[in-house]
């Protein structure tokens, strides 16, 4: 057997939402990069995403999950807001314990032979 691989993703949505709209890794990448940078166009430039479209990504995930993410300063960039940050962090550890909790019950079974793909990992 070459091994079995496996990803672990969690997406957040707001009460009474439908469809694609919800907040999961690449909305934490973003929110990671303007932590870093304390700017969106920068944190964009790093995951070689057009400027536009993570504003639209941003906008709609604050639109899904009713709270702000980003308080745009104009020309002294974007930080997180209070809510942000703690959907960050929430978000970043559910991941973590639903990856470990998948890990463990193939490693059950499959031993050896498994791999966890970690975010955006190729196999």
């Amino acid at each position: 057997m070459n091994g079995l691989y496996y990803n672990v993703r969690v997406r957040v949505k707001g009460k009474n939402v439908d469809g694609r709209d919800y907040f999961g890794r690449g909305v934490a990448d973003l929110l990671h990069g303007v932590k870093e940078y304390h700017s969106l166009n920068q944190a964009t430039k790093e995951m070689g995403m057009a400027y536009s479209k993570a504003w639209r990504i941003v906008r709609q995930a604050e639109k899904t999950l009713g709270m702000p993410l980003l308080v745009r300063m104009g020309k002294n960039g974007s930080v997180l807001t209070p809510e942000g940050e703690k959907l960050l962090e929430v978000y970043e550890e559910a991941e973590k314990k639903a990856a470990g909790v998948v890990r463990d019950v193939f490693e059950k079974y499959y031993g050896e032979n498994v791999k966890l793909v970690e975010n955006n990992e190729k196999h």
